[in-house]
């Protein structure tokens, strides 16, 4: 069988017969999106763990009566993307009467629409004269959820109840009493002290954009913030339409690969074929890898929020993001395949893997058509490095998911190089503060840089790649899995790939090792590294046609070497570095280039 994304309800109405000026549905598009980013900042504010407080690995959403998507804040596109799945469920299985004033409702079942179970996404209805008008929602990545490991990424779990705690939708308060029951549950069934106070900041940022969005209501009416919904989501299903409509027509293929899952089997397939026709354009995923056994699988709903986050970085930016992504186009994912199992199989690892390769086809199909627009929304850590033990100063049992050190991937664009140390797919998450985690966690950060080579080669050059080193001070156990070493991040439109990752554990010790593949809690004593080489972006373009000083520029800054300006660049650098009087050999470069260029054609 296969699973095809349906336009929600109503999507279909028409844009002309919305009784609401455009003015007017702007503002309130505004009013949804300041609310939502308000929503953000409130966690940021109230929660106790790193990942929330500081790393910023959350997203708010606003969404109608109907579960559309209506309006979202900055943050990681395809957790904002997906988050509406639970919230759509909810209103299926509680009903919209269901949904009373003063309810907040908690989700986190990937098979419910979610991503995978560290993931809580946190909702309060909007209601008016007894009217469901609104959704407030708010999904949060936890630092636990029970099940077989600590930190929420089981590396050997053979099926999704041993990743933790399944919740396909159930109420925290009603109608304004907390369930007392429910928040001692969920507390009882998460290694984490500071778990119910994380959520609990999400239940305040959820009531908090109630009150904001009553506002909205009582200023406008119900019945004009209803049309002002829809009149965006035919907008942005219109300009999309009109988009598309400019690239050329035809079929387009691509597939990417994971080197291997958690367990051992090799080189999982994503295959994707994008058709354009006209205006219309088909996403079909038929061809994905279907064996039964894989330990890395995505949901439906993640796929979902992958293809759209990285199909938002190919459109015009200035185009609303709301329900109107989802009816845009057809997308196929077919039941069965690892980005669209049956709902027994673990997805812990999904919202990395297999998501990242979702984009990643997409992007490799479609450089073929609009290679301009194309920029692979990938990071190639298959997990965080999750660390774990007892704290010796107090104590507690702690989780360090390693938010501090996740710089990977940043790809060129055919704008610019790759900047900023991090892909866009990971949108506002920043790396948290090393002196802050260095307080809350038992760790030392030794060093932070960027490496030398490790950008793809281009016209526009991908970011390095970056070495990260962190000296445990406690004894500890560390899990992780490592990708990026056979399937490196691409390069676009003749651009070169970036680097590969490395990991190495326990360096510094006796048993120093890299890991080629899984690590399964590999004890740590105090004073022992863990060093991780991220991989680099890919690079876009022929190198060739890279301007040389540009390419100077990079040797000076040491993102590139001398030997990798000649190899990569082919452009031949003289001088000395020390003594700042380095400079590009014009005939040399000029005779090394068009050699390069001869053996490149006599290649083909």
């Amino acid at each position: 069988m296969t699973a095809t994304l349906e336009p929600a309800a109503g999507a279909g109405a028409d844009e002309a017969a919305v009784d609401v000026d455009p003015i007017t549905a702007e503002v309130i598009r505004g009013a949804f999106e300041t609310v939502a980013f308000e929503m953000a900042q409130h966690v940021s504010l109230a929660a106790v763990t790193p990942i929330l407080n500081q790393s910023n690995e959350r997203n708010a959403s606003i969404l109608d009566a109907r579960g559309r998507l209506a309006g979202l804040s900055v943050g990681i596109p395809q957790f904002m993307l997906a988050s509406r799945g639970p919230v759509r469920f909810a209103l299926e299985f509680f009903g919209a009467d269901g949904f009373e004033d003063g309810d907040v409702f908690a989700a986190n079942d990937p098979y419910h629409g979610g991503g995978h179970l560290p993931d809580w996404n946190i909702f309060a209805p909007v209601v008016s004269d007894g009217e469901l008008v609104l959704i407030a929602s708010i999904q949060c990545h936890h630092g636990d959820t029970g099940g077989d490991t600590p930190g929420g990424y089981s590396v050997n779990a053979m099926d999704v109840w041993a990743e933790g705690l399944r919740c396909p939708a159930i109420k925290l308060v009603e109608r304004g009493v907390e369930r007392r029951d429910v928040l001692y549950m969920l507390q009882t069934n998460n290694r984490l002290p500071t778990y119910i106070a994380d959520l609990r900041a999400q239940m305040g940022a959820a009531n908090l954009g109630v009150r904001r969005l009553k506002e909205v209501v009582a200023e406008f009416g119900a019945d004009t913030v209803r049309a002002a919904v829809d009149y965006s989501i035919a907008l942005t299903r219109r300009r999309i339409r009109e988009d598309v409509a400019q690239w050329p027509d035809g079929t387009y293929e691509a597939e990417t690969f994971i080197e291997h899952d958690t367990i051992g089997n090799k080189d999982i397939r994503i295959h994707c074929t994008a058709t354009v026709d006209g205006d219309s354009l088909r996403i079909d995923y038929t061809g994905s890898d279907e064996r039964e056994f894989l330990t890395t699988n995505g949901t439906f709903g993640n796929t979902q929020g992958m293809v759209l986050s990285q199909f938002c970085t190919m459109i015009d930016p200035s185009i609303p993001k709301n329900e109107g992504l989802f009816d845009a186009f057809e997308l196929v994912v077919p039941e069965g395949t690892c980005i669209n199992p049956d709902n027994t199989r673990p997805v812990s690892a999904g919202t990395h893997h297999p998501g990242v390769e979702v984009s990643e086809a997409l992007a490799l199909a479609l450089s073929h058509a609009i290679p301009q627009r194309c920029q692979p929304q990938v990071y190639k850590i298959a997990i965080p490095t999750v660390i774990f033990g007892v704290e010796p100063r107090t104590g507690a049992f702690f989780v360090d998911q390693s938010v501090d050190t996740t710089s990977t991937c940043a790809a060129a664009s055919s704008a610019c190089d790759g900047w900023g140390g991090t892909p866009t797919a990971f949108g506002n998450l920043i790396l948290a503060t090393a002196e802050i985690n260095e307080s809350l966690l038992p760790h030392r950060q030794l060093g932070r840089e960027l490496m030398t080579d490790s950008g793809g080669a281009g016209l526009h050059r991908g970011c390095p790649g970056a070495r990260y080193v962190k000296e445990v001070t406690a004894q500890c156990q560390v899990y992780t899995w490592v990708l990026g070493t056979k399937y490196p991040c691409p390069g676009i439109a003749g651009g070169k790939a970036g680097s590969a990752s490395h990991l190495y554990l326990r360096v510094g010790g006796e048993h120093e090792y890299e890991v080629t593949h899984t690590a399964f809690y590999v004890q740590h004593e105090p004073g022992e590294q863990i060093v991780n080489e991220f991989a680099g972006g890919g690079g876009w373009g022929d190198p060739l046609e890279r301007d040389p000083e540009l390419v100077l520029e990079d040797v000076l800054d040491e993102y590139v070497s001398v030997d990798g300006a000649r190899r990569d660049y082919g452009v031949v650098v003289e001088g000395d570095l020390e003594a700042l009087d380095m400079r590009v050999d014009v005939n040399a470069t000029d005779a090394l280039r068009a050699e390069m260029r001869a053996a490149a054609s006599s290649a083909v």
